[in-house]
Formats: C-alpha cells, sequence, structure tokens
C-alpha cells in the first residue's frame, strides 16, 4: 500500500473536483482539506512542510501530506505501513491505534510521536519522508498515554509531554512532562505534573511542546473536541510553573471547536496555525489560521475586539512565500490506472496480501472476496472494506465493476457501501437464482442491531455502475446503473454518521461468508468523485 518514490511525485497535481481551497487569486477559504485529517500537526523543513495527522485503526497509518504553502496539499506517503502489533490490529479495533501525533524534524531525521491508548507512547522515524519509515518504537508502555510530543533543548536535555485518556488511565485533564533520551526511543523518569486543566480548562490533552525566546510553550486544546478552544501554556523552565492564555475560539463565527494542530513559521517569518473543526460525519476537517505574537503570547485567526483571543477566519490572503506552489489536493478520485492504487485509500485493520491486486496491464482493480469473520455481527467487524475519507460536504460517487463470483458458491458479496457506526450500501450477492442487487442499512453497527435489507432487482449482466450522492448533512442517495448511463434510485434515504472518532468514510467491498479455496471477485474499473 505504500508508494514508491515515483509513485509519488506522479500525484503532486491532483485537484479535486468537489473541494479546493486555493482559491487562484492569492486567497484561500477555510477549510484548507474538506476531509478527516484529524489531530494534524506540521513540521516545515525549508521550503517544504509535511503534515501528519491521526489515523486510529485504518491501516496504513499516519498520513504524510504536503505542501510548500500551507494551504495546498498533497498525500504522498503513509509512516506507518501496519498497525502495531501486528495481530491484535489484524481485526477491526474501531476508535484504537494511533492517536494524535506530533512530527518534528532533529538532527537530519524526521520523527513522529503518537500516542495508542491501550499500548503506550510510540515513535518512527526517517531521513526521507518519501521514503520507508522505520520500524515503530515503544518509548514508553501503559495505559491511556496519549497526545505525546518531543522537544529537544539546546542544552543536550531532551522532554516529552503528554496527556491521558480518562478512558484507560482513569485520570485526564492533566498534563505531563517527562525526561527523554537525546535519541528520543524512551523517557527516562517519571516526569512532573505541569497543568491540571479540571477547574477551567477541562478534557485539556493534544499537547504540542515548543521553545521560543528562552521561553517554553505548551499548546494543548481544552474543552472537548466540537466545544473547545485552544490554550497556550508558557514558561521559564519544561516543567513549569506555566502561565495561561486562550489564543483562539469559536468567537462570533460558525467555527466550533477551533483547536489542536500545529504552530509552524514559513521562511519569510510568517507565523501560523493548523488545526481541526469536528464536523460529525464530515469527520475533524483542517483549518489554516494567521497567526502573531504580542508580548510573547501568540494570538490565532483575527482579533477583532483586541483582547488577545483570536477567531477563525473563513477567508483569508494565503502565506508569503518563494517557493512555486501549484493548486492541488489529496487524490480521492482513481482510476486504478498505475502499478498500484492510490494512497487515499485504507482498509479496516491490517490486510492481507490476497484480499486487493492492482491489475496495470488492465487498468483495474481486483477485489477477492475474503470470508468474513466467524463471529463477525456485520460489516463493522470486516477487516477487508477499503474505504476512503469524504472529501466534500456535497459530492457524488461512482464506481464501474464487474462480479465474477465463484459458481460453486453463494452469497459473496461486492459493493459500494458508505461506513460509519451505522452504514449503508448497495450490493451485487450471488444466490442459486442469478445475481441480485441489494439495498441494505445497518443502524447502530457496533451493537449488533438487525440489518435492514431490500432486494433490488435481479440483474441481467455482471456488469453495473454504483453511484451515492451525498448532499448537506451527510444525507446519502444510492442508485445504480446497468448502462452507464440511466441510473436507477434507491428511494430510501441514509443518513451518514461518524465512526469512532473518525468521520464517514465512502469505498468498496468483498466479502463471502463461507470458507473456499478459490474466491470470487470483483474486478472495479474506476471509482470517481463528482459535485
Amino acid at each position: 500500500m505504500l508508494a514508491t518514490a515515483s509513485s509519488v511525485f506522479a500525484q503532486q497535481n491532483e485537484v479535486s473536483n468537489v473541494w479546493v481551497s486555493d482559491q487562484g487569486d492569492g486567497t484561500y477559504i477555510n477549510p484548507i482539506l474538506h476531509a478527516d485529517y484529524s489531530d494534524p500537526d506540521v513540521v516545515r523543513v525549508g521550503e517544504d512542510f509535511y503534515m501528519t495527522a491521526s489515523s486510529f485503526n485504518a491501516v496504513p497509518g499516519l498520513p504524510i501530506l504536503h505542501s510548500k504553502d500551507l494551504v495546498n496539499w498533497t498525500l504522498v506517503n503513509y509512516a506507518l505501513e501496519r498497525q502495531v502489533p501486528i495481530d491484535h490490529f489484524a481485526s477491526p479495533q474501531h476508535g484504537n491505534g494511533v492517536w494524535a501525533p506530533a512530527i518534528r524534524y532533529h538532527e537530519g531525521e524526521f520523527y513522529i510521536y503518537w500516542g495508542d491508548p491501550d499500548f503506550g507512547i510510540y515513535m518512527v522515524k526517517t531521513k526521507d519522508p518519501l521514503g520507508d519509515w522505520d520500524e515503530p518504537v515503544l518509548v514508553e508502555a501503559g495505559k491511556g498515554l496519549i497526545d505525546p510530543c518531543p522537544l529537544w533543548d539546546e542544552d543536550g536535555k531532551a522532554y516529552l509531554s503528554h496527556a491521558y485518556a480518562g478512558s484507560r488511565a482513569g485520570i485526564k485533564s492533566v498534563l505531563v512532562v517527562k525526561p527523554m533520551n537525546w535519541e528520543g526511543t524512551k523517557t527516562t523518569g517519571a516526569g512532573k505534573m505541569v497543568f491540571d486543566g479540571h477547574d477551567a480548562h477541562p478534557t485539556v490533552e493534544g499537547t504540542k511542546f515548543y521553545k521560543r525566546n528562552g521561553l517554553y510553550y505548551i499548546f494543548a486544546p481544552a474543552g472537548g473536541v466540537s466545544t473547545g478552544w485552544q490554550l497556550i501554556l508558557r514558561s521559564k523552565s519544561p516543567y513549569g510553573p506555566y502561565e495561561e492564555h486562550i489564543s483562539l475560539a469559536k468567537g462570533n463565527t460558525p467555527i466550533n471547536g477551533p483547536h489542536q494542530g500545529a504552530w509552524i513559521d514559513t521562511e519569510s517569518g510568517e507565523d501560523w496555525f493548523v488545526h481541526f473543526q469536528d464536523v460529525e460525519a464530515y469527520g475533524r476537517i483542517t483549518h489554516l489560521q494567521p497567526m502573531s505574537w504580542e508580548n510573547d503570547w501568540p494570538t490565532m485567526g483575527e482579533d477583532p475586539d483586541g483582547d488577545g483571543t483570536g477567531q477563525p477566519v473563513l477567508k483569508y490572503k494565503k502565506p508569503t512565500i518563494n517557493a512555486k506552489q501549484a493548486i492541488s489536493t489529496p487524490a480521492d478520485s482513481d482510476e486504478f490506472d498505475g502499478d498500484d492504487i492510490g494512497l487515499q485509500w485504507q482498509w479496516q485493520a491490517n490486510p492481507e496480501a490476497t484480499w486487493a491486486f492492482a491489475n496495470p496491464a488492465e487498468s483495474k482493480l481486483r477485489l477477492f472476496t475474503a470470508q468474513l469473520p466467524e463471529d463477525a455481527k456485520n460489516l463493522w467487524e470486516a477487516p477487508n472494506l477499503l474505504l476512503q475519507k469524504f472529501p466534500a460536504e456535497e459530492f457524488t460517487t461512482t464506481t464501474s465493476l464487474e462480479f465474477y463470483p465463484n459458481p460453486k458458491l453463494q452469497n459473496e458479496q461486492v459493493g459500494l457501501i458508505v461506513m460509519g457506526m451505522s452504514y449503508a450500501y448497495l450490493s451485487l450477492e450471488s444466490t442459486e437464482d442469478g445475481i441480485f442487487l441489494n439495498y441494505v442499512i445497518y443502524i447502530d453497527a457496533e451493537n449488533g442491531k438487525p440489518e435492514v435489507k431490500k432486494e433490488i432487482t435481479t440483474l441481467d449482466t455482471n456488469s453495473i455502475q454504483l453511484r451515492v450522492s451525498v448532499s448537506k448533512g451527510g444525507v446519502c442517495a444510492f442508485s445504480y446503473s446497468e448502462d452507464g448511463e440511466k441510473f436507477e434510485e434507491i428511494e430510501e434515504t441514509f443518513t451518514a454518521v461518524p465512526g469512532k472518532w473518525i468521520g464517514a468514510k465512502v469505498g468498496l467491498f468483498a466479502i463471502r461468508n463461507t470458507k473456499t479455496n478459490d474466491s470470487g471477485f470483483a474486478d472495479v474499473d474506476w471509482f470517481r468523485f463528482e459535485k
């Protein structure tokens, strides 16, 4: 699933048909990414910016995005080819895995730290962010250790800040700083509690650790994912005591909970802040705010009342840069005509090699049906869903495929799915009476409530186009076409809902409920997004 350098650069000029932030006139609109790049962090090396984000249980994990101007981003790699521990993440672990990473550049290498709430704080590193990343190192084992960030100080000492997940640790709303070895591979002491947010800043978390003008700063979101604000802590010592300041809040804007992200500067000396906004089924979308300093305190966005707490901008002039940057976006559509499938695709769990094959000779993706786990109640527990993020508020996704079931089997299925805590799909199912087209809605999938299945028609062909149109509020209308021209609409709509800590996703699946030595398959010709 990881791309080579040649395929990375082949994707540099992707421009989405459904969302582009760059307005082409020297301005941009927020969000810069209308997709679920949750808990973003950014580092600059020279004129290049690299972003990573939470990926939770999705595989590959830790996306690497690249930009020259902080507005136009391209998905270029992943830092985590498989989730660790490997066997544990062979089955879907919804909401677990990679939480809130921090990316840094230190002594010629890129480092990413993240907290897995069940196993501890991990680190991966590389000299080339477009190439292979080293195997993960467990920096500190433990339950509920989340949102870590390293700081290498000028005096040769290194530190790691982090927060706690109450669901595992039994405590939350406190931040700690711990000593760490210079290599960044392990913490070397219990550390100190440097901030308690229970009174004024509940659910403080998401630490980002910086040093500026001899002062130590911890940037930390507080107040909750969808309702909070950006807290700044400042001290003369890494262990405190810390003063506090709110640098960004909703203010008089429609941007709820603007917080958790990256302070980044440009070569021209400008300061910017990249953060997320939680928009339910669409996930945590990514915004860019101008940032200024006064009396060694930052203010983000615009500050109409001059109190030092900014509010988000909806449109603004682009950062001043010297490098050339074409308008670009992360890929969404995929023609499957390269040597590998696009980087926008992720599995629900660590994949098996037999699930999917790029077939460049035919310019198609071949998906073999995989047997559902024996104890699976529904597709919530299917590891082999091939999914990608919603790329805009409103869009239409259409895919063209051919289904070749094993004639000796029954109940093989392939289809187009909108996946979340509840999900819906159109599928082709093999039966003794032929291939049926079904429409299925599954509410509260995690708890295994019964599905609602409707048989739409018996198909006269194994070739079909499946479509879902998503309108405001995540309302999904499915349709299909046997000739590629006239689409028959499914009367009942489905309203997308988030997954566990993530937005809804759209994608493909190929499943069966029986064991075989030769499964059927689907050949997917393309998967396209349009307005």
